[in-house]
């Protein structure tokens, strides 16, 4: 069952992650919602939807991509795709190609199925989908599997520094 965690979230003594630390130090407001991650899970996006009771649209999955040999981050919702090429457009690029998990880990401090947009060990560009605005709150990781952050669109892009574009496909 999910748990929800109120306010402007814990410090690293009450099992804060970078995002959370990150969010709280910018006095950004967000919820935090943690599940019960299954390891066996296809989909970490679509299981955290499921979890949460949550419209799995207003659930967003961090994708790391290779632009024109740097790397940047696509925002999207867990039920749809990163559409590369729009990607590359939204950030005056010309090709982009998804990351290699482990460059993603690395640049990001966090694993695979656990990457959030949110305090990541360096700034990347980053897109948010468009779809994101139609909703008051989304949900992303918080940095690990099993925890997801809830805050709105505009919150999200001011903390990534994203720019909203139609990525998803």
């Amino acid at each position: 069952m999910a748990k929800k965690q109120a306010g402007k979230g814990p410090g690293k003594s009450a099992g804060g992650t970078p995002a959370t630390v990150a969010l709280t130090r910018a006095g950004i407001d967000f919820t935090l919602h943690p599940y019960e991650h299954d390891p066996r899970a296809e989909s970490y996006g679509l299981e955290a939807a499921e979890a949460l009771g949550v419209e799995p649209a207003r659930v967003l999955k961090t994708l790391m991509a290779s632009l024109d040999g740097k790397l940047v981050v696509g925002i999207v919702p867990v039920t749809g795709q990163l559409d590369l090429k729009a990607l590359a457009r939204a950030l005056g690029g010309s090709k982009a190609q998804m990351a290699e998990v482990t460059a993603a880990e690395r640049a990001t401090g966090y694993v695979a199925g656990g990457i959030s947009p949110v305090g990541q060990k360096r700034a990347h560009p980053t897109v948010l989908d468009e779809s994101a605005a139609a909703y008051e709150t989304v949900y992303v990781s918080g940095g690990r599997r099993g925890l997801d952050i809830e805050l709105s669109p505009t919150a999200l892009a001011q903390i990534t520094n994203a720019d909203l574009a139609p990525i998803a496909k």
